[in-house]
């Protein structure tokens, strides 16, 4: 007589054992005052208070310049940039090129020549267009003022050349424009990266904390000799945290437009699609952490040190990684804070730029695997 389980009945204490296992983790979740303070708190403090109280200044200005004047004097104003030890100007043929590299943030500026300028500037009319990448304002200001100075200099290089100040080739008019951020403040700028800040506490550092807890509890020993599985057990614990991270997000997301008024000019399914990827990798990393430590302390340090800290000074959030050592910059974009940072802001700020948006996503969605999968294979060792 055959008394192995058929695939129905198997399948059917899957799910039992999960909905009872995912019970316990939420009635545990309840119970635990400081996991809700940590999830739901915690992320309106942090948005509040550094949304409000934080600035920051750059350094540098990778500017296109697109000449579309021939004549030596369009050409020399190209030689004033490249004199800027504050500008790094990239030519191009044609204003689509341009717009297309500021989109995608690998300039951040451009400056335009227009093909009438030589005339115009036969006639004292000459006119520039300079157009910067708004969604950080600090550095937006700085471009402006060094592009426009460097431009001015130019202008009173020419007017010393033929000897008068008030003849032709005298200052220059700079017509000036910000794309992606109309009003001009840093908290556009700080909020997105503020949300990754969040989504990593929550999954990653809190997930890291509660799976140590019970190990040192023995918690976890005590479901090795029953029926759960360890995929059972992994998810049940995901669950819940995944639900607070998303209730952690809405809540960002909320402040983001009816408190600071920030637009979200790409698609909201995106952002959320990019969101679930990112809390997945960092519930991954939170799994690994725990299973790899079993202590609460040393828990905790691993993931403030391999996840939070990292977030924050090294995802882009506090200083443009384009302005840091190779080595440094290489770091950064191992990190899959990097990735979502970039993500968030170009969805909130800029709007759908697929390229971008895939490659990204791409990048975290491998990250989900790897990491989800590494705690699936460590939780079985510890299980055999």
């Amino acid at each position: 007589m055959n008394t192995q389980p058929t695939a129905e009945a198997r399948g059917a204490g899957f799910w039992l054992r999960l909905i009872a296992l995912t019970r316990k983790e939420v009635r545990q979740l309840l119970r635990d005052k400081s996991n809700l303070a940590i999830g739901v708190v915690l992320p309106m403090i942090l948005i509040l208070l550094f949304g409000y109280g934080l600035s920051m200044d750059v350094r540098h200005a990778p500017v296109a310049v697109v000449l579309e004047d021939p004549s030596p004097s369009a050409a020399d104003i190209v030689t004033g940039l490249q004199l800027s030890p504050y500008l790094a100007p990239v030519l191009l043929g044609s204003m689509p090129d341009a717009e297309r590299l500021m989109r995608e943030r690998r300039v951040d500026g451009i400056v335009r020549v227009p093909g009438d300028f030589s005339r115009r500037l036969a006639e004292d009319k000459a006119r520039l267009q300079l157009i910067v990448h708004g969604s950080e304002a600090a550095r937006a200001r700085l471009i402006q003022a060094y592009a426009s100075g460097a431009i001015l200099q130019w202008a009173q290089r020419q007017a010393d050349r033929i000897g008068q100040a008030d003849a032709a080739g005298g200052p220059v008019l700079v017509e000036q424009r910000l794309w992606f951020n109309a009003a001009n403040t840093s908290t556009w700028y700080l909020v997105p990266g503020l949300i990754v800040l969040i989504m990593t506490l929550i999954g990653a550092f809190l997930t890291a904390l509660v799976m140590a807890r019970e190990w040192e509890r023995g918690t976890l020993e005590a479901l090795f000799v029953t029926p759960v599985r360890p995929t059972e057990m992994l998810l049940a614990k995901i669950i819940p945290y995944f639900m607070v991270g998303m209730i952690g997000l809405a809540l960002c997301l909320l402040a983001a437009r009816f408190l600071f008024e920030i637009p979200i000019q790409g698609s909201l399914p995106l952002l959320l699609l990019s969101s679930v990827l990112y809390m997945l990798v960092s519930l991954g990393i939170g799994l690994v952490i725990s299973s790899a430590t079993k202590n609460q302390f040393l828990a905790s340090q691993i993931a403030l040190l391999s996840t939070f800290l990292p977030s924050l000074m090294l995802s882009g959030f506090l200083y443009d990684l384009r302005n840091v050592p190779t080595v440094i910059n290489m770091i950064g974009h191992i990190l899959p804070a990097t990735y979502y940072m970039e993500l968030l802001r170009t969805l909130f700020l800029a709007g759908n730029v697929w390229p971008l948006i895939a490659r990204d996503c791409a990048i975290l969605a491998g990250y989900a695997v790897l990491l989800l999968g590494l705690a699936r294979f460590v939780t079985r060792k510890r299980l055999d």
